[in-house]
């Protein structure tokens, strides 16, 4: 066995020291000292005397064990165990680099724990961003979902027009965001998740309700309708497929209160038929033929460029492709 100056002396001139005289360290870090797998075999071997009982601890075999170490033992220029048939002993140069090893796990998991934390803050919470369809009409469900499979995540959603969700995933103030327009904002990524459709309404005593022929698309886009503020999916929606509006009747802020100003027969609107289909259905709303035109969209779900969704976010997000 060499002694322990000579082993020191070994490991010392693989290690190197950068400036040290006559020593030029080449490479990556990476690339000089053994990996986390190796150290932990070295520290399992020290502890049990057997590099047989360090295999069976560490989950592998006998031979996958030895050649580890001499892979290790070729890294650093230097012989760390001594293999006997009584079992298997550190050299003077094992004892030295097993005393460094123990400093890089327990510094390894000292990492691990840290990551984990930072794991179970960032999943104890999901803030979400949607405009207004996707927050009223799509939303509740996705959500009474992620709820049963994650309980403990405080889920909050911040509804608002397409605009508005691009600058809160802009700003860091959401997570996951979902928008219904003809485009994805600059900035974000983006996912279909659904596809939907818009329509005109009105009540069923206003003209449009009882016309035979369809409304031609010169017609709505002359029209003063209910709509939603500028920003909105919807209203862009409606803008890009009839290539300009006429001034609002009414200019609302919600999707529910642009419906309550059509059903009040106050005037025709464009919305969603995810959010009219109970008024439909009672009467309280007609759906009015449009003629020329389409008005299909799709809806997004949407994330800063480069960041695709971890943790609940991306739990949520598979959810709505479900």
């Amino acid at each position: 066995m060499s002694s322990s100056a000579d082993s020191a002396q070994g490991v010392h001139g693989v290690q190197g020291v950068q400036g040290a005289p006559g020593r030029q360290v080449v490479g990556s870090l990476a690339h000089r000292v053994p990996d986390l797998g190796a150290l932990e075999l070295l520290l399992a071997v020290a502890r049990l005397g057997s590099l047989g009982g360090a295999a069976r601890e560490l989950g592998i075999t006998q031979p996958a064990a030895s050649s580890r170490v001499r892979s290790m033992e070729r890294q650093l220029g230097v012989a760390l165990v001594d293999r006997s048939p009584r079992g298997s002993r550190l050299t003077d140069a094992g004892a030295l680099v097993t005393d460094w090893a123990r400093r890089i796990v327990e510094a390894a998991e000292a990492f691990d724990a840290g990551a984990q934390a930072l794991r179970d803050r960032r999943d104890s919470r999901l803030r979400v961003a949607a405009s207004m369809t996707i927050a009223e009409y799509l939303l509740p469900g996705w959500l009474v979902a992620l709820r049963g499979q994650l309980p403990d995540t405080a889920v909050s959603l911040l509804a608002g027009n397409s605009a508005a969700v691009a600058e809160r995933l802009l700003s860091g103030e959401a997570d996951l965001g979902f928008v219904e327009g003809v485009s994805v904002p600059s900035g974000l990524d983006s996912a279909v998740i659904a596809h939907d459709r818009l329509i005109v309404v009105a009540a069923p005593g206003h003209p449009w309700a009882r016309r035979r022929r369809p409304v031609a698309a010169a017609e709505l886009a002359a029209t003063p309708l209910i709509l939603r503020e500028k920003g909105s999916g919807t209203r862009q929606v409606l803008d890009a497929a009839l290539g300009g509006l006429a001034r609002p009747l009414i200019e609302l802020s919600s999707t529910t209160a642009v419906k309550a100003a059509a059903v009040s027969g106050a005037g025709p609107s464009v919305l969603s038929e995810l959010a009219v289909g109970e008024e439909l259905a009672t009467r309280r709303l007609v759906s009015v033929p449009v003629a020329d035109v389409a008005l299909a969209r799709d809806l997004r779900a949407v994330w800063p460029t480069g960041h695709r969704p971890t943790g609940p976010a991306r739990r949520l997000l598979s959810l709505t492709r479900a």
